[in-house]
């Protein structure tokens, strides 16, 4: 049996479902620097944003590692799952700490798409990957809480009826235990906007509907807080985890998107009377990349199988995340190459995932950040960062 073969059935019926949004819908999209509503439409009348919600809830139940082969399907299809894929990484904080009622009043919705949770709310201009030392405070009041503060790259904020928002809740400053001082909320956007909370568009190199969000006293209620004050960067760990394996997912699937058009074109263009296939300086990168792409799958499901499994996974998460997207952007760039003057042509869409494979080597977190965590985490080395 083929390593690829878990889940053929859900492979399958997404590859068909992708087959309705092809190069040109992708391509438009860009050139607009539009939001795919009809394809994440079609996602959550298939149930995709079902798969990891508990059947009590409304959802399949399924584990993450089905999720990552939704995503990983999405972009080998040269689709891009950035509009959506949020709203399967951040289900682990909701899950695994919200209230009963939280998940009764928000997972059914959530499951059939009546509800997008879209947008996590963490970064800021000054900390960056810094997390703990974020300023954006949520100061308790009567009934509930007043949020003052800037968040950015908070992605599809404008198109999400949701938000996990990362506030700081005890004394500021760089206190021992900062983890502490930071508490989750689950944020309703509907009501929020444009009464103590604004959305600006960020412009960037890729159509990735990224946003800088602006809390000028926000009021929430009471029951905004996900599970117990003091604890949200531990809960956010869960959702950093799923969102690095998912992540990694994604680059999979865009590494077999660019080996497969890569090795399609060289087989096909002829040069000097001959494939450019045929040649060794031709083939030999399309092979190391394609290489690299299976290595990167092993840690991917390995990741997959400790997090399902409910055991330790930051390494793995991290190393996942990193292997998968230096697979993916070494086969952009043997793509580009074997292309040549037709890579940059917006017709052939390389360029496109070109441009949008590589952020995954920044974000959400950057490859040096994840090997300064592997060289203080697991290795021991003194801490760097």
């Amino acid at each position: 049996m083929r390593i690829d073969e878990d889940y053929p059935e859900l492979r399958e019926a997404i590859g068909r479902l992708c087959a309705r949004f092809g190069d040109a819908y992708w391509r438009d999209l860009d050139e607009r620097r539009a939001y795919p509503e009809a394809f994440v439409a079609a996602l959550a009348e298939a149930g995709c944003f079902a798969l990891l919600i508990p059947e009590a809830y409304g959802g399949l139940g399924l584990p993450l590692r089905a999720a990552s082969v939704v995503l990983e399907t999405i972009h080998a299809s040269g689709a891009n799952a950035a509009a959506c894929h949020a709203q399967m990484y951040m289900m682990a904080a909701l899950l695994r700490h919200g209230s009963e009622e939280q998940k009764r009043r928000y997972l059914p919705g959530i499951a059939t798409g009546e509800l997008r949770l879209q947008a996590f709310a963490v970064t800021e201009p000054e900390s960056g990957s810094d997390t703990l030392a974020l300023r954006t405070r949520a100061r308790r009041t009567d009934g509930g809480w007043v949020v003052e503060g800037s968040k950015i790259w908070t992605s599809r904020a404008e198109h999400s009826d949701l938000m996990l928002l990362l506030a700081r809740t005890g004394p500021s400053g760089r206190e021992k235990r900062r983890s502490g001082e930071l508490s989750l909320f689950l944020v309703d956007l509907r009501t929020a906007r444009g009464r103590g909370l604004e959305i600006r568009p960020v412009a960037t190199m890729i159509n990735h509907h990224t946003t800088q969000i602006f809390f000028d006293g926000l009021r929430l209620p009471e029951d905004a807080l996900i599970g117990e004050e003091g604890e949200g960067f531990r809960y956010i760990l869960d959702a950093m985890n799923a969102e690095r394996i998912l992540i990694a997912s994604e680059c999979l699937g865009d590494a077999r998107w660019f080996v497969q058009r890569a090795s399609a074109y060289a087989r096909e263009r002829r040069v000097f009377g001959r494939p450019i296939g045929q040649n060794q300086g031709v083939q030999f990168p399309i092979a190391r990349a394609y290489a690299a792409r299976e290595a990167a799958e092993l840690m991917v499901r390995k990741a997959c199988a400790l997090f399902d499994g409910g055991r330790p996974c930051g390494a793995e998460a991290n190393m996942a995340k990193l292997l998968a997207s230096e697979a993916s952007w070494q086969a952009a760039e043997v793509a580009l190459e074997v292309l040549g003057g037709f890579g940059f042509a917006r017709e052939f869409d390389v360029e496109r995932k070109w441009r949008e494979t590589r952020l995954y080597r920044t974000a959400p977190v950057s490859t040096n950040l994840v090997l300064a965590y592997l060289a203080h985490k697991v290795l021991g080395l003194p801490k760097s960062y």
